[in-house]
């Protein structure tokens, strides 16, 4: 039955701030504002210089209106006064203007008005420009912006008064407090609606990115589930794009991954089959043939020869444990391999395996005398047969075997260690150590060893739920290290 993935685990849809969804939607949200900001300082810039200029040109016509209308052609010494005073009253017709006319102060320069006129100080370079036409000048006094305008009343030198240095002349300044008002609003109005715009991007760049998403973590859910070995898993389609392009490579991929797997698997039951009928049938003629040759070797050894019928005799003893470690490994590998658990005193345990191999005097053993732990007593002996039978034919005296409770106050059971001093594992074997056929001298032709021993010792232990290490020791040699939980725990519950 295929298994379609439609929705994400809770935990992949979690909004995380470092996820694909949030660099997206903030890349999203990043150019809106960016816009956003752009057009609004491209609109503020526009405004302000349509204001400023419209009320500049009001002023400016104003002036030179006035200039035209109040004063003549040939200004008489004697009207001087009075057109001042129709010049002040006609130029602060206007809110927010303030206006003076100048007249002679002095010879050698150009007419100021005095301080306090005016919101705006007037300076002498100002004036002197002045003296050429209508001139204007933007100044910002105390926060408040001003237009400030300068004039020269009349045509000068005028013939009729030689002796002036300096023009009559006129200045106003025109608050333009309205027009900063305006443009303060409206910048707020801008601030407003760009929050707007940012929020509303946030929103949209979320669902958009949401609705992007959601198939790649429906891809992200099936491939987890692919890789934790559910091979039927499956994603829908959805749509014409290439996530829907994605998503059907993936169904194809799976597809292809389950038929192959699943090739692989009967390929790998039916050798493990094969190894497990022949070395059953191997099993019986062996043993006719192991019983046979040993009365041959007998025999020639009675006749004062026998070396042929000896290596015939060792070499299918041979044969037969290779077969019975097949044996083994394939009930391991079939998953018929079961535990039938004892109360084993371990001291008593090792030393009958020792004893029964004739390794009594070879192997130094070290451990409580009254240390009982729940388990299999033949599993155990074959994987402490194992362990030193590998240190006698690899290492070099002395072989100690050392057990006794694991240390720490959770750990129970029982932990063995058995140590040589010989050349210890090399390191191209050492992670390798427990993999089937594989031997220290590996590089000789034949060696006395299956290659299966500690594979099968190893598979003991991980029966039993424990634990089998191989390491170099510090002062040289190999050394195992074995754990076996106390099987009297695993039956309480």
């Amino acid at each position: 039955m295929r298994r379609t993935l439609r929705f994400a685990a809770p935990w992949v849809r979690r909004l995380r701030f470092t996820g694909l969804r949030m660099r997206l939607a903030a890349a999203f949200t990043a150019v809106a504002l960016l816009a956003s900001v752009l057009a609004s300082g491209i609109s503020y810039v526009l405004l302000r210089r349509v204001m400023l200029q419209r009320a500049q040109d009001a002023v400016l016509n104003d002036v030179r209106a006035t200039l035209a209308q109040q004063v003549p052609p040939d200004l008489p010494p004697d009207v001087e006064p009075l057109v001042e005073v129709a010049l002040e009253d006609a130029l602060r017709s206007e809110p927010g203007r303030k206006a003076t006319a100048v007249p002679v102060l002095g010879h050698g320069g150009p007419g100021l008005p005095p301080p306090g006129l005016l919101d705006v100080p007037v300076t002498s370079e100002f004036a002197r420009r002045a003296m050429r036409g209508v001139v204007f000048q933007r100044v910002d006094r105390n926060g408040t912006p001003y237009l400030l305008v300068g004039a020269r009343v009349s045509t000068w030198p005028a013939p009729a008064e030689p002796w002036r240095t300096t023009p009559p002349m006129v200045f106003v300044s025109a608050s333009l407090r309205r027009e900063a008002a305006d443009l303060a609003l409206f910048t707020r109005t801008l601030l407003i609606a760009d929050a707007a715009a940012l929020a509303a991007a946030l929103a949209l760049a979320l669902l958009a990115t949401g609705g992007v998403l959601r198939p790649v973590r429906r891809l992200g859910a099936a491939a987890r589930a692919l890789g934790e070995g559910r091979l039927d898993t499956r994603v829908r389609v959805q749509g014409r794009d290439e996530l829907a392009d994605l998503a059907e490579t993936f169904n194809r991929t799976a597809q292809a991954l389950e038929r192959t797997v699943t090739e692989l698997r009967a390929m790998e039951a039916a050798s493990r089959r094969f190894v497990a009928d022949v070395s059953h049938e191997l099993r019986t003629p062996l043993t006719s043939m192991i019983a046979m040759t040993d009365v041959l070797a007998e025999e020639a050894a009675e006749d004062g020869g026998g070396a042929a019928a000896r290596l015939v005799a060792d070499e299918t003893r041979r044969l037969g444990t290779l077969v019975e470690h097949l044996i083994e490994i394939s009930r391991f590998d079939a998953g018929a391999a079961a535990l039938v658990l004892d109360d084993v005193n371990v001291a008593d345990a090792v030393g009958a395996t020792l004893e029964t191999r004739g390794w009594r005097e070879d192997v130094a053993v070290e451990g409580p005398a009254g240390l009982f732990v729940r388990l299999d007593p033949r599993r155990f002996d074959v994987i402490v047969a194992n362990l030193a039978g590998n240190a006698l034919k690899h290492g070099l005296p002395p072989v100690s075997l050392r057990f006794g409770r694991p240390e720490g106050e959770d750990a129970g059971g029982v932990r063995v260690v058995v140590a040589d001093r010989g050349p210890g594992l090399p390191a191209d074997v050492a992670p390798v150590v427990f993999d089937r056929f594989v031997k220290a001298e590996a590089a000789r032709t034949r060696s006395e060893g299956s290659g299966l021993g500690l594979s099968i010792a190893r598979e003991n232990a991980l029966l039993h739920g424990g634990t089998l290490e191989a390491a170099n020791g510090p002062e040289g040699g190999a050394v195992f290290t074995l754990w076996l939980p106390d099987g009297a725990a695993e039956e309480l519950l």
